[in-house]
């Protein structure tokens, strides 16, 4: 879960405007779309408030937009016109970097990988299962069909927490 240098760009200049709203900024999504891109930014409630059970409102994401956009047109990061959207990350989030998936241990994720895994005909780049462990260099990840697979973080192009219903 490389981040590219302008998605780390534009998180260096998000961050503070995210923080003044007394939110969390959960991740970054930024996709060049020709003359138009379009700029997602992920927040969730304080991890505080969270314990309270307090979640991500409506408004929260206006008064993100509202900073953001200020602090966007003073640093003009992106060439060219964008759409900046601002929401919770979901029940089925996206997780950004290998520090986020370490609270969601025993739950159930979808990976894609860079290099495929497994053996012979079984061999695979798409994987889903529960998140056994994670260190700082590998999780173990116990797959739908019971396969286990120690995977390398650096392996790891894009992962998912896959939302179930208790």
């Amino acid at each position: 879960m490389k981040l590219s240098t302008k998605v780390t760009e534009l998180t260096t200049i998000i961050a503070p405007a995210v923080a003044a709203c007394d939110v969390a900024l959960w991740g970054v999504e930024f996709v060049p779309q020709g003359q138009r891109s379009l700029l997602r930014i992920y927040i969730e409630a304080l991890p505080a408030e969270q314990a309270q059970g307090t979640q991500v409102t409506i408004e929260n994401c206006a008064a993100v937009n509202h900073q953001v956009s200020g602090i966007l047109e003073v640093h003009d990061p992106i060439a060219g016109e964008f759409i900046l959207e601002v929401s919770s990350p979901g029940f089925d989030r996206a997780f950004f970097s290998d520090e986020q998936m370490h609270g969601y241990i025993g739950q159930t994720v979808s990976l894609r990988l860079i290099q495929a895994i497994g053996e012979g005909d079984k061999k695979r780049r798409k994987t889903t299962g529960i998140l056994n462990s994670i260190d700082a260099t590998n999780l173990t990840l116990t797959a739908t069909d019971g396969e286990q697979f120690d995977i390398a973080l650096s392996n790891i192009d894009k992962a998912n927490l896959i939302y179930e219903d208790a």
